[in-house]
Order: structure tokens, then sequence, then C-alpha cells
């Protein structure tokens, strides 16, 4: 009873403190790290004893899982050679440059100080995109960090099984290189296996509740098997997450992909949430037994700052000469600004305090060595975490547009349902009513237009179509779901039935994207994507003519419409309503004219449209 009582108010504290963190906009794992801190002093908080088969078994497979699926596999190609500089370079690297200050300053054989720098060596998967999310870092970057985060684990596990073993005279260079080539292999073919077997059972599985309890069991399922061939299990979990994230557009139902990722996005945000309060509550049961160890004072402070020095100015000795070489050998275009935040983007957090309890209780100092990976841990979250995001503003980088988002979504969104149109065309027979073939079409026009409305911002204050829609069938559900509830409290109608009902509502409503209005209530500039090259009708067109009625569509006004945004023919000038209006005059310019391009012509709008090739520039 105390251990259950102990994880609720534990669960409930972590999700409390990270959920204050967001609404101030704070760094999450150093408020729940810090937290902590404060609450192992309380006299009513029992001591917390870590122990590493909870990390590494328990907590390291679904956390690396639950970032592996939501992991680009083709950026992780196009990045592979700055990944692996990172997750194994510089793991290593900076495992002896830790290895060196440790072994000069405190009275250890050279195998346990390797140990220790394997410990503190790889930055920390969660983090790292804990602060990334916050921040609004550059997409490259934030998936370099993420991709390194994912395999570097891997690298410090085994250099720390080959000094231990090492330490007790059982290793060899020739032995340590094959244990690295044993993980990385063997975890990679185990995680490609898992992930082909999972592959087939869920072309066969269509109840998303057997799928979401399928993709419950994939970590553990790849982990396991790698460790027990003395693989790596964290490049296993990698793999397999990485190739059932890809296909999973293929291989899951619609139902089954919407209820894996809100289930793991639960279970991530509790996990991170838990171990960063977790790592918190160890800090005075290792600062006093450090203190007691009996090594003086003066020294262990100042070995504990000489570590942590060393693993924060490893990062960057090593991260710029490896930029300017790819630089050199034309494989990097990135600017310095990029190689800088990555180089101060090292902090560290479970991995490093679970690796650390991985040692023999006979080893050299070991109260010590605890001590110092736990001011790693924090040191690197304090000034690191905490400084990040002013780097970012000093260096005048941006985060991903949410305009040029919405922009490169509303193209890829109309090139869809050009194929999708084509698709009812081909299926559509004879015998199908007229009336099915006209609904799906105005759907899919629906659709369509939806995403190039909140492109525009009228300068009226009269709602698009899609936003009238959206409130009017809010509204709708919003009386359709009372007079099922008067239903049930009546008892006039089976429950089962009544569940079935609201489902269905529950659906239909949360299909309905509310994000929409967030994005238009923002009104953020919309500005130009980059230029498509491949395009001769957009490269030969205007970036702008001067127009005919700049301000208003003449046909709209001849026919007595109201238009909902305005477009500008590049050709001639002409003015005419988008396809969201009701005159559709700007593609029947087009239908009759042959002119090309076209470009938005509303307040703040940089974006033109090629006819022809579909084509956004």
């Amino acid at each position: 009873m105390h251990v259950a009582i102990g994880l609720v108010v534990l669960v409930a504290s972590a999700a409390a403190l990270a959920a204050l963190a967001r609404r101030f906009g704070v760094s999450e794992p150093l408020v729940l790290t810090l937290a902590g801190v404060a609450a192992s002093y309380l006299p009513f908080v029992p001591e917390v004893h870590l122990e590493p088969e909870v990390v590494l078994l328990g907590l390291l497979p679904p956390l690396l899982y639950t970032a592996a699926i939501r992991t680009s596999l083709v950026d992780f190609r196009a990045n592979i050679g700055t990944i692996a500089s990172l997750s194994v370079g510089l793991v290593l690297f900076s495992t002896f440059a830790v290895a060196g200050v440790v072994w000069w300053l405190l009275p250890v054989p050279f195998a346990v100080a390797v140990a220790l720098g394997a410990v503190v060596a790889p930055p920390d998967a969660v983090a790292a995109t804990a602060v990334a999310r916050r921040i609004g870092m550059p997409r490259r970057i934030v998936t370099i960090l993420e991709d390194e985060s994912l395999f570097n684990d891997a690298t410090a596990l085994v250099a720390l099984r080959t000094a231990i073993a090492a330490s007790a005279g059982a290793a060899s260079v020739w032995g340590a290189g094959g244990n690295f080539l044993l993980a990385a292999g063997g975890g990679a073919l185990v995680g490609i296996a898992v992930a082909g077997a999972l592959a087939m059972l869920r072309r066969r599985i269509t109840d998303p509740v057997l799928d979401t309890t399928l993709s419950f069991l994939a970590p553990f399922a790849a982990y396991l098997p790698a460790e027990g061939i003395h693989a790596s299990g964290v490049i296993a979990v990698v793999t397999c997450g990485m190739i059932l994230g890809h296909g999973a557009p293929v291989w899951q139902s619609a139902a089954s992909r919407i209820a894996e990722r809100t289930n793991w996005r639960t279970i991530q945000f509790i996990l991170e949430s838990s171990v960063f309060l977790i790592i918190g509550l160890q800090v005075r049961a290792i600062l006093e037994g450090a203190w007691g160890s009996g090594l003086d004072h003066t020294t262990l402070i100042v070995s504990a700052i000489a570590v942590l020095l060393a693993v924060m100015v490893a990062r960057p000795l090593w991260i710029f000469p490896w930029s300017l070489l790819f630089q050199r050998l034309g494989r990097s275009t990135t600017p310095l600004s990029y190689p800088t935040v990555v180089s101060w983007a090292g902090m560290r957090g479970v991995v490093t305090l679970a690796a650390v309890l991985l040692l023999p209780e006979n080893t050299p100092q070991l109260p010590v060595l605890k001590l110092l990976a736990l001011v790693v841990v924090a040191g690197t979250l304090l000034l690191q975490g905490t400084s990040l995001p002013w780097l970012v503003r000093l260096l005048r980088l941006r985060g991903p547009s949410r305009s040029e988002d919405a922009l490169q979504k509303a193209n890829l969104i109309t090139q869809a349902g050009t194929a999708g149109m084509a698709a009812l065309d081909a299926a559509a027979g004879p015998d199908t009513p007229p009336q099915v073939v006209q609904s799906l079409r105005d759907r899919l026009t629906w659709r369509t237009n939806a995403a190039w409305e909140r492109l525009g911002r009228a300068e009226s204050e009269q709602r698009t179509p899609t936003a009238e829609y959206r409130r009017l069938r809010l509204e709708m559900l919003r009386a359709e779901r009372e007079t099922v509830l008067r239903v049930r409290d009546s008892g006039g109608m089976d429950y089962e039935i009544l569940q079935h009902v609201l489902a269905r509502l529950d659906l239909e409503e949360s299909m309905i994207d509310r994000f929409d209005e967030t994005e238009e209530e923002r009104g953020e500039p919309l500005a130009a994507p980059a230029v498509i090259d491949d395009c001769e009708h957009l490269r030969a067109a205007p970036l702008l003519r001067e127009p005919t009625e700049p301000d208003r569509c003449d046909e709209c006004v001849a026919e007595g419409l109201t238009w909902v945004h305005l477009r500008m023919c590049l050709s001639c000038g002409h003015i005419a309503c988008c396809d969201s209006s009701p005159g559709n005059h700007a593609t029947k310019h087009h239908a009759a004219t042959a002119h090309p391009v076209m470009r938005s012509v509303e307040p703040g709008e940089a974006w033109r449209w090629c006819y022809v090739d579909e084509l956004l520039g």
C-alpha cells in the first residue's frame, strides 16, 4: 500500500509540476529536478533508491520507442553522417576526456575513470527534446539532437560494460571493438526482425485496442532479446520504432494510428515528468554518501567542477572541427550558428544516473563517482538548459514558421485532393448514385478550401465558409449530445446503444479541426516558402503586377456575390475571388485564359500558385 500511494503521489506531483512549467514557459526538466531536490530534504518524504534495472528495463525502452516512432527515417538517412559523428565519435571522445580529468584528480584506476566517462558522456533524449520543443529551434537542429540522443546511449553503455570488465582484468582493445560491433549490428538486426514480425501482425489486426496493446509490447519485445544475446537493446528499440513509425500509414488502420499516437504521448508525458522528479529525489542520499566518503572536501568540489567543465567543453571541441570538415567536403551547408547550438545542447539525464548505479559495489570511490554523475546532470540542466533559449535568440535562429507551415500544408492537401478526385472518377460507375458522387466531391472541395482559407485574413469581420461550418456544426453536435443524454437519463434505451451513439458524436467533433481557429487568431503574417525550381511557369511569372481592381472581384460585384479572399492573375493583373468564394472566379479566369500563375493579394501574403503544374511558389 505504501508503494502504491508513493507512486500515485509521484506521478501526480510530476504531472502538476510539468503543467506549471509549461504554463509559465520554463524548462520542465529543470523545474522537476529542483522540486525533487527540495522534496528530498523534507522529513516526511521517504528516501528514494533508483535501481538501474528499473530505468534500463522499465523506463528507457518506452521512452526511446515513443521518440523513435515519431522520428523521420528519411531525415535520419539525410543526416546519418552527422548523427554517427555525435552518437559514436563524440561519446567516445567525451568518455576519454572525462576519464583523463578523473584519473588525474582522484585516486582511482584508469579503467574506473573510463567507466565514469562513459556514464556522463551521452546527452539525454528526454532533456534535449523537452528544451527543443519549448524554445522552437530550427527543425534540422531538433532532428539532429533527437536522432543523436536515440543512439548515443548504446555507445555509452557498451563503453561502460567494457570499462567494468577492464577494471576486473577481463577486457582488451580488440575485445572492446568486437563488443561494439556485436552490440550495434546485433541490436539493429534484432530491431529489424522484431519490426518485421510486428508489421505482419499489424496487417492482420484491425481492432485499435489489440493494435495498441501490440504497440505497448514492441519496445520490450525488441529490447529484451537484444540484451539476451549481449547486443544493444537501445539500438534494437530505436531501429524497431523507426521502422514501425515509418510504415504505420501502410500497416495500421487510421483508428489504430490515432489510438497509438494518443496513448504514447500520454505515456511519454508521465515517464518524462516522473524521471526528472526522481533524479532530484536522489540528491540528498548521493550528497551525504560522497561527503562522508573520507575524501578531502576541497578535492571533491574541485573534481565535481572539473568533470562538469570537461563534459561541457568536450562537445564543442568535437563538433566544430567536424562541422568544418563536412563543409570542406561539401556534405554540409549549414551556417555556423547550427553547430553552435548543437554544441551547447548537451543536457544529461536519467540514463547517466542509472548507468552510474551499474558500477560494482567494490568500485573505488563509488560514492564520489555517483556525486560526479549527479553534478553533471544537474549542472548541464541548469547551465545549458536555461541558457540555450538565450543562445538561440542571440543567434537569431527561428523555429518553423506557422504561417509557412500552413501554406505548405495547403499545397500538400491540394495535391492529395487532386489524386482523390481522380480516384473518385475512376471508381464511380454508372450505377453509382449521382448524389453520392456529388457529396464526396463537395466534401473534398470543402476540405481543400478550408486549408487555403486559413492563409488569408479578410479585412471584414465576415467568417469564412469553413469557419462558419465549424461554428454551426459544433452547435448542432452540442444539441445532439444533449438530446442523447436526456434519453440516457430517462432510462428509456439500452445503455450500450447510447454509448455507441455518443462515441459517433465524439468522433465527429474530434475531426473538426479546432487548431485552425488558433492559427487564425494569431494573425501571423504569411511568409513566402522556398521557390519551386522545377516549375517553369513559376520561374517565368513575375512576383507582382499592376492589378486591374486591387480591392474587389468585378465578377462577384456583377453577380451580387460576396467573395472570401482575392487572387491576382500574374499574366494580366486580373483580380478574382478564391475557390472558397461562391463564384470561384480565379479558377474560372484560368480556365478561360490559360494564364498559368496567380498569387494572393491578401494583406501580408506572398505566395503564388501554378494551375498547370499544381505547385506552390
